[in-house]
């Protein structure tokens, strides 16, 4: 998808500078995320698609980039093509000026000796200080605090006592500061003992205090150290509007967050229109800390819907962007299913209102207790086998799935009170329309049965209610829904867009690159096309199937010119299939014809007959051999019968993928066939000598394993996509509110609309 006219308000909450490189990297990683743009900054090996799309996506990831730097900086990478290439000179430039980077400890190492030489500067560094007698190196302090050498701390701190609340050049944080970035606890708990309430609130130049540090490093101990002497530092706010709360969730620190939860007042979280709040819970429904998401969104529902001014959205929105907490978002294998509805889950019980989440706290006599070290062991060990075999991550998958249930569920309570003005200002048609496109079913179904009226609102931009985008965004299982709402299917059906697109005109586009790169070869992605243009036909208007949009193309017309480059690469990847797996099949055909002839053993030579043909390893010789010689001469006439085909639109449905089903089976058998024959003939030859027979078989057992792991999944996804249940659920019961008064309102704005 392609993003043009964009603002850099809309992407970043302030321009690249330089000095605010890890904000603007966090903001720019988020807004990609959201565009299916990352992936050109950190590869994740998907199937390549269409070279113009990627051609446009790294066109607007690239333009996101740039409209989000200052000028100096959009300077330094104008003539960079590639969108990973200048995000990498961008870190490459900014990473060693930021704080949270240890890269920053080069650059001070190689100026210590400068610095120490350098008394001039030092005392400038007096001067702003005040009248803090500050007279000693501090690059020199901030070399032994990154270090997390405490000695030589606590000697130079003897010398020069002022030194501790002094502002270290260049990003003006104090030795507090870069002990915490760089995560020496012992450090921190000296330094905090040495300095007074009013010095741990000395903020660097983006404002961060040492607890900011703190809440990015995720050491808890640093945090309760900082709290314990001073508990305002929780409300801190930086240049960024972020509290340290904020980042301990930015930095996906789970133990940090949680303990600045429980620290944090809920009337400063809730104050000024619940902006940090907001922040706060928009922040941790992205790292997915759901269980203190839900505390917080439990004990004060209309956070739901609070707007935050930096982010210019709310926790409804946000998560109608977090697809992958739902179980519509999953995909898991068949034992991974089996494994998922056999884990036993606690039910979630809601906390008391009073009540906050408890930190889990040990006694230093429950620590040495034999008994619970061995226990610690024992269970840590059992986790470590658990995620060895894959089902931990099912059991978290599963406890993540109930908490966004129970998340969704109390935000549909509170939008389910609002009255008309509030609801038009929670962004709830935004939210419902980016669950639309991101195929969250649990989420749409949630908000319809909460306010019924949204399943015939339509988004802004092109005037498409619930069913039209999800076949342009090719959701299947939202498509789905449609089967469900069995009284309102024919007025849907007559609806047009902005653009006079009917639903079948949107199923005739080619589908967004993402969703085509999630299936395997040209050949199979035409025909998941065809597939939703015939699903999409089959419940169509009859007198509606020829009408025009505004460029005056029919769906059918529609759907040819835009997939004729497809059908190009399908036609390709047929061939190239086919013309590889016929030459096996002649080499296959050619050696099983002369071994009929040329039998283990010889032949008698007064009859001809074979010399072991009373021999039942010689009967599995022979009828294997045939088997073989019969099942790839199969193979090769369904290989040539594709290589022969007309590569019409309609032969990638169900004429194409039946022919490369069978040649693919038929290649298969007569491989394994082949083999058999191979190891009936030692087994003639070797006269039962178990010793040599033995490994031979399993030798040859190799390459029907190796076409057993490499082809035969694609053999599946092939026939199960052909001839399996499909990607539509026709069978949907229906699943809105059915209360008279509910279909009712339904069916009176459906009237309004056509």
């Amino acid at each position: 998808m392609t993003t043009t006219n964009i603002s850099p308000s809309s992407i970043v909450v302030e321009v690249l500078r330089g000095d605010n490189y890890d904000d603007w990297s966090a903001c720019m990683k988020s807004y990609m995320l959201a565009q299916d743009l990352w992936d050109f900054i950190e590869p994740t090996g998907l199937q390549e698609v269409d070279s113009k799309a990627l051609r446009r996506k790294n066109a607007a990831a690239l333009h996101a980039i740039q409209v989000s730097c200052a000028p100096h900086m959009l300077s330094k990478i104008r003539s960079i093509t590639s969108a990973k290439d200048a995000w990498d000179t961008l870190a490459n430039l900014l990473q060693q000026h930021s704080p949270s980077h240890k890269e920053q400890s080069v650059e001070a190492e190689q100026s210590v000796e400068a610095e120490q030489s350098v008394e001039a500067e030092s005392s400038e560094d007096d001067e702003s200080q005040g009248s803090g007698a500050v007279n000693g190196p501090l690059q020199t302090l901030y070399k032994y605090a990154h270090n997390g050498d405490w000695d030589a701390i606590k000697t130079y701190l003897s010398e020069y006592p002022n030194a501790k609340k002094a502002k270290i050049k260049p990003y003006g944080g104090t030795a507090l500061h870069v002990a915490a970035s760089s995560g020496h606890l012992r450090v921190v708990e000296e330094l905090v003992k040495l300095m007074s309430v009013e010095e741990l609130e000395i903020k660097d130049n983006i404002g961060n205090t040492a607890l900011f540090s703190a809440a990015f490093v995720g050491k808890r101990k640093m945090a309760e150290c900082l709290v314990r002497k001073n508990e305002h530092l929780v409300t801190f706010v930086n240049a960024q509007k972020k509290i340290p709360l904020v980042q301990a969730c930015l930095s996906r620190c789970k133990d940090m967050a949680l303990y600045l939860y429980t620290v944090t007042p809920t009337e400063f979280l809730c104050q000024d229109n619940g902006h940090h709040g907001s922040y706060f819970l928009q922040c941790a429904i992205g790292a997915q800390m759901l269980d203190i998401a839900f505390d917080f969104l439990h004990r004060f529902p209309y956070m739901a819907t609070a707007m935050e001014p930096v982010l210019r959205s709310n926790s409804l929105i946000r998560l109608s962007d977090t697809s992958e907490i739902f179980p519509s978002a999953s995909r898991l294998a068949l034992w991974q299913q089996w494994i998922y509805s056999c884990i036993p889950m606690q039910s979630i019980a809601t906390t008391d209102d009073n009540v906050r989440i408890n930190m889990p706290h040990q006694s230093p006599s429950e620590s040495k207790n034999i008994i619970l070290q061995v226990s610690s062991k024992l269970r840590g060990f059992a986790i470590n086998l658990l995620a060895f075999l894959g089902i931990k991550q099912i059991y978290d998958l599963k406890k993540i799935h109930i908490y966004s249930d129970k998340i969704l569920r109390c935000m549909c309570e509170h939008i389910s009170t609002l009255d008309y003005e509030e609801f038009n200002k929670a962004g709830v048609h935004r939210a419902f329309h980016n669950a639309v496109r991101n195929g969250m079913v649990e989420f749409i179904i949630g908000v319809i049965k909460a306010r019924p009226h949204l399943m015939v609102s339509t988004d802004g931009s092109n005037s498409r209610h619930l069913f039209m985008s999800s076949i342009a965004n090719r959701q299947e299982k939202v498509f789905s829904l449609f089967y469900g709402v069995e009284a309102h299917r024919a007025r849907f059906v007559s609806l047009l867009d902005s653009s006079r697109n009917t639903m079948l005109h949107l199923a005739a586009k080619l589908s967004p690159p993402s969703q085509l790169a999630r299936i395997s070869g040209a050949a199979l992605q035409m025909q998941r096309e065809l597939q939703w243009y015939k699903e999409v036909e089959s419940i169509a208007d009859p007198t509606r199937k020829d009408i025009r949009n505004k460029n005056k193309q029919t769906a059918r017309e529609l759907f040819t010119s835009e997939h004729k480059d497809l059908l190009v690469k399908g036609e390709q990847w047929m061939k190239e299939a086919a013309t590889s797996c016929t030459v096996v099949g002649a080499l296959i055909i050619t050696i099983m014809f002369t071994a009929a002839f040329t039998v283990p053993g010889g032949n008698v030579q007064e009859t001809g007959y074979p010399v072991f043909k009373d021999e039942e390893s010689f009967t599995v010789f022979i009828v294997a051999d045939a088997i073989s010689l019969f099942s790839s001469s199969t193979s090769v006439l369904m290989f040539l019968g594709i290589l022969t085909s007309r590569y019409a639109e309609e032969d990638f449905l169900k004429s194409l993928p039946t022919k490369l089903i069978i040649g693919l089976s038929m290649l298969f058998v007569s491989i394994a066939a082949m083999m058999v024959t191979f190891c009936a003939a030692l087994i003639i030859l070797l006269d039962g000598r178990l010793q040599v027979i033995i490994p031979i078989v399993l030798l040859a057992s190799i390459p029907v394993t190796l076409f057993m792991w490499l082809q035969f999944p694609l053999l599946v996804e092939i026939f199960v996509s052909t001839y399996g249940p499909g990607i539509f659920n026709r069978k949907m019961k229906s699943w809105s509110k059915s209360s008279t008064d509910r279909l009712l309102e339904v069916n009176s704005l459906l009237s309004q609309s056509v």
